[in-house]
């Protein structure tokens, strides 16, 4: 294994703690108004990541054990709408993040380097390695955590 594939891991492994100590202190109202028109509150972008970390792991899974899988897209915007992805409740959440980066982390360790050049592709034609595939999202956990203290900066007493 590759010092960048560990490092990688290593990002994925902290992630749910990192993000945690982003939002742990934060009141209701910061958590669920949209400081930043046309952006995600605070609340919507954590439950996000768990949503889109657990499609992860599935997708990284299956492109390490199929071949030719194709992840099946979904419409991150609509499931930012439903009632919990808009709930200040965090608890579940990071349940669910801590619980699905365990079980990701555990996977990562365990593969050799040929596993680590499977593929998987997208619907839009898009192939992937799984070196690939770990960039994209120890880099997207980074982005929210970005998205999330920029949209704190716009509360008007910030």
């Amino acid at each position: 294994m590759s010092n960048s594939i560990e490092e990688q891991i290593e990002r994925i492994r902290t992630y749910p703690a990192r993000l945690e100590a982003v939002v742990r202190d934060l009141s209701e109202q910061d958590l669920t108004t949209p400081y930043l028109d046309g952006e995600w509150t605070v609340a919507q972008n954590v439950h996000h990541v768990a949503d889109s970390h657990l499609n992860a792991y599935m997708r990284f899974k299956l492109f390490l054990l199929e071949e030719n899988s194709v992840a099946k897209p979904y419409d991150q915007d609509v499931w930012a709408t439903t009632a919990d992805s808009m709930s200040p409740d965090m608890s579940a959440t990071f349940i669910l993040l801590n619980g699905i980066h365990a079980r990701w982390v555990a996977l990562m360790e365990s593969l050799s380097d040929e596993e680590w050049t499977h593929t998987g592709g997208y619907t839009s034609g898009r192939v992937i390695t799984l070196v690939q595939f770990l960039d994209v999202y120890a880099k997207h956990g980074d982005d929210h955590i970005d998205q999330i203290q920029r949209t704190l900066a716009a509360k008007p007493d910030a």
